[in-house]
């Protein structure tokens, strides 16, 4: 059986950063243990970078704890070009190279707190789930 390929939204990475209690840390804590495959694209590291940054101070990190942070995750992920813009799909343009970047993957899920956000993934096979649904799909918590 192959293992789920993922695009993790920013919300998710920094709801992880914010606490090591929820389900946004324990998939974090998960990337790289083979149980899935993240995949992420420049613009994607490039957002991930700047709202860690904007954040920096809250979450007690310095600017080389975020570099680390950023090359690690970059380091366990696929890194995919995109190719073809699929606009407008979705309520929120901002959410839009996510969208490109899943299609572009073949991934089946984005993993975000931002559902409703996502409306419409589904007509490209994408299926938009919680952090704590993606676990509960990959047997790491029970329903």
């Amino acid at each position: 059986m192959s293992v789920p390929h993922i695009v993790i939204d920013t919300n998710v990475i920094l709801s992880a950063l914010r606490s090591k209690r929820g389900a946004s840390f324990k998939l974090l804590s998960l990337v790289g243990t083979k149980r899935f495959e993240i995949h992420d694209s420049v613009a994607l590291v490039l957002e991930y970078e700047d709202v860690i940054q904007r954040y920096r101070a809250e979450l007690g990190l310095s600017q080389d704890d975020v570099a680390i942070f950023i090359d690690a995750l970059c380091s366990m992920a696929r890194h995919q070009n995109i190719y073809f813009l699929w606009r407008p799909s979705l309520p929120d343009a901002d959410d839009e190279m996510i969208l490109e970047l899943a299609v572009s993957a073949k991934c089946e899920y984005i993993v975000t707190h931002n559902i409703k956000d996502f409306k419409g993934t589904d007509k490209f096979g994408i299926k938009a789930v919680t952090p704590g649904e993606f676990l509960q799909i990959i047997g790491e918590v029970k329903k």
